[in-house]
């Protein structure tokens, strides 16, 4: 079968299976993929005139690398020249249902994307969503096979270490730099579940006293941002080693539990946000492309990115790239 009809099939599946009833019609004359470019170009340049290194790293959306509608389609590389790796979720696991192996056809369609990433320096950091050992190894292998940094997440709030393995994959005591270094990963979005995580230093000091090469986690713990001397502590594997620390930062969506949303928002949003995501309450698709939310994002002294950038977080790593596909 034609990689070209795969990857259609791909896109429509993913488009078709939201939950989002939104009769909203979209502008017209927008390139949505172009206004994401452009976005995370913007942040990319913000970041890095602010700190040398600090590493761009976005979130699935694999496809905006490419100008044209297939992986062989001229690249986009003003895109590929701002960022240093890609976040890609479900590539083996997760991407019908978690737990549930990720159909082949639509595994081949992603990696024909994420080869054009790592041919040219960009490091792919793979989240697989499984449980048990069999699954979870399996994942590990296979993404290892491909030159792909992974962790195998057992759950989908990311709120846990897990068990298994009980220590890093391919674990070493060696000071990490660059994404190009990293071996194993770790990935936590939702440490307040008290199950886990009993409070705030319970949570910096669980996670410090692991040998992950990397840490990608939220920037803020119960609506307060890490702070620098936190950070220090995080960067350190506890067989002493240095890890990079990256930050997690939503683009493509707005939460209503971030600090930027306003009580007003509740029942008189701005124009630019839009229908709620109905697989998780609370984060509102938006046009992304409106320079009132880019304003929050980066730019100045009072934007998310500055804080995390205050924070000395070691980069950025930018979801919901994909919110184009909504518009679309």
């Amino acid at each position: 079968m034609k990689l070209w009809y795969l990857l259609f099939c791909f896109i429509f599946i993913a488009c078709g299976n939201s939950d989002d009833d939104d009769t909203t019609q979209p502008p017209s004359g927008i390139d949505y993929r172009q206004e994401m470019r452009g976005f995370v170009k913007g942040i990319s340049s913000y970041a890095k005139e602010q700190k040398l290194g600090f590493l761009i790293i976005p979130q699935n959306g694999e496809t905006v690398i490419t100008v044209g509608d297939d992986p062989s389609s001229a690249i986009a590389e003003d895109y590929l020249q701002a960022i240093d790796g890609l976040g890609r979720e479900d590539l083996f696991y997760g991407y019908d249902d978690d737990n549930k192996a990720t159909p082949d056809d639509v595994s081949e369609a992603i990696i024909a994307y994420l080869d054009i990433y790592e041919a040219s320096g960009v490091e792919v950091l793979v989240t697989d969503y499984a449980s048990g050992e069999s699954k979870m190894e399996d994942s590990y292998t296979r993404n290892e096979e491909l030159g792909f940094a992974s962790f195998a997440a057992d759950r989908r709030d990311l709120d846990n270490i897990p068990e298994f393995p009980s220590r890093p994959n391919n674990e070493t005591s060696d000071d990490i730099n660059s994404l190009r270094e990293v071996q194993n990963f770790l990935y936590i979005l939702d440490p307040e579940n008290e199950n886990n995580f009993s409070n705030r230093q319970d949570f910096i000091n669980k996670i410090a006293a692991t040998n992950f090469d990397l840490f990608i986690i939220d920037a803020f713990y119960d609506g307060s941002l890490l702070t620098p001397d936190e950070l220090v502590q995080l960067k350190t594997k506890a067989n002493g080693g240095k890890r990079l620390v990256i930050g997690y930062m939503s683009i493509g969506e707005a939460g209503d539990f971030r600090y930027y949303w306003q009580p007003s928002w509740d029942n008189d949003p701005p124009e630019w946000v839009e229908a709620e995501n109905k697989n998780f309450p609370g984060n509102f698709k938006l046009r992304y492309w409106e320079k009132e939310w880019q304003d929050i994002i980066f730019g100045n002294d009072d934007s998310y990115l500055k804080m995390i950038l205050d924070a000395q977080f070691d980069g950025v790593y930018l979801d919901i790239i994909d919110a184009f596909e909504f518009f679309e």
